[in-house]
């Protein structure tokens, strides 16, 4: 049935993970900068990112055609496996794509438009279609697709600060997608290695080994957690440092194990500890926001 491969190459976890983000985004700028939280902006924030996720994931899957066969863990998504035809997902994805930008665009406001059009390039454009195949940093510039998602929801709750268009708190936030990306995406290229290898995609553990890529992980990781706790000088209070230092900690234990056994298998439990601090993190600055408490 075509509505659920449709379903499958929007890459449904993605866009709850990134809705997420934008959600909480939203609710700690209303309770931290202003003005009050509104619901119905909050429902379409909702919409347009999830749209906006869907969208760029398929147009992802519709240029990765060619070399989703040779992998393993791709073989079997809807387009090489013949269940879907590869202008449907082009056509879907197309439509998808702008219809989250006009949605954002009579919804929302410029600024949170102007995001959610960015992360779709930036996912789209700059890392799917031009650095993935080229160049190691592929997956480390593509990261902040995933900051956009959360630029988004916290400027459709604050609209323009100049001079950037977002204030620096809110850009903070955001870029704690963009710090995370590389310790996350790197687990799971240690795991699947030989995948990427034989697709000739250049991620790090295929160009430098397992036991370099383990080194880069905890090297990335030791400056994730010191800028996720800094972020309380810039206005987050002791509710999203303490869990923010927990979970950071426990990813920054697992990455040191790693470098000791750089082996496929124990990057898939690093990878497992790694994936939810995204979630976890911005749950954080929702709830710190909620119970806003500073020394």
């Amino acid at each position: 049935m075509a509505a659920k491969e449709l379903l499958e190459v929007s890459k449904p976890r993605i866009v709850v993970l990134l809705v997420i983000t934008a959600v909480t985004s939203m609710y700690a700028a209303s309770k931290l900068v202003g003005p009050e939280l509104d619901l119905l902006g909050l429902f379409h924030i909702i919409i347009a990112g999830a749209l906006a996720s869907a969208g760029s994931s398929a147009l992802n899957h519709y240029y990765d055609r060619d070399i989703d066969p040779l992998m393993k863990r791709t073989s079997a998504r809807p387009i090489p496996s013949g269940k879907i035809k590869a202008p449907t997902v082009l056509a879907y994805g197309l439509a998808v794509s702008v219809a989250s930008v006009v949605y954002a665009y009579f919804t929302l406001n410029w600024v949170s438009t102007f995001f959610i059009g960015l992360g779709i390039f930036f996912y789209v454009i700059i890392y799917t279609a031009w650095l993935k195949r080229k160049n190691s940093s592929n997956i480390v510039i593509g990261g902040f697709a995933g900051s956009a998602a959360s630029m988004a929801g916290w400027t459709a709750a604050t609209g323009f600060v100049p001079p950037m268009g977002i204030d620096l708190l809110g850009f903070l936030v955001g870029f704690l997608v963009f710090v995370w990306t590389p310790s996350h995406f790197w687990c799971l290229a240690m795991k699947i290695r030989d995948d990427y290898a034989e697709a000739r995609v250049p991620m790090l553990p295929v160009l430098i080994g397992m036991q370099k890529t383990s080194k880069y992980i905890l090297a990335n990781t030791t400056i994730l957690l010191p800028y996720s706790l800094a972020l309380y000088a810039f206005g987050l209070g002791l509710v999203y440092v303490a869990i923010a230092a927990v979970s950071g900690g426990l990813m920054l234990v697992y990455h040191y194990k790693l470098t000791k056994n750089p082996t496929s298998d124990f990057a898939w439990k690093a990878y497992k500890v790694t994936a939810p601090y995204l979630t976890i993190i911005f749950v954080a600055v929702a709830l710190d926001a909620a119970f806003h408490f500073r020394i």
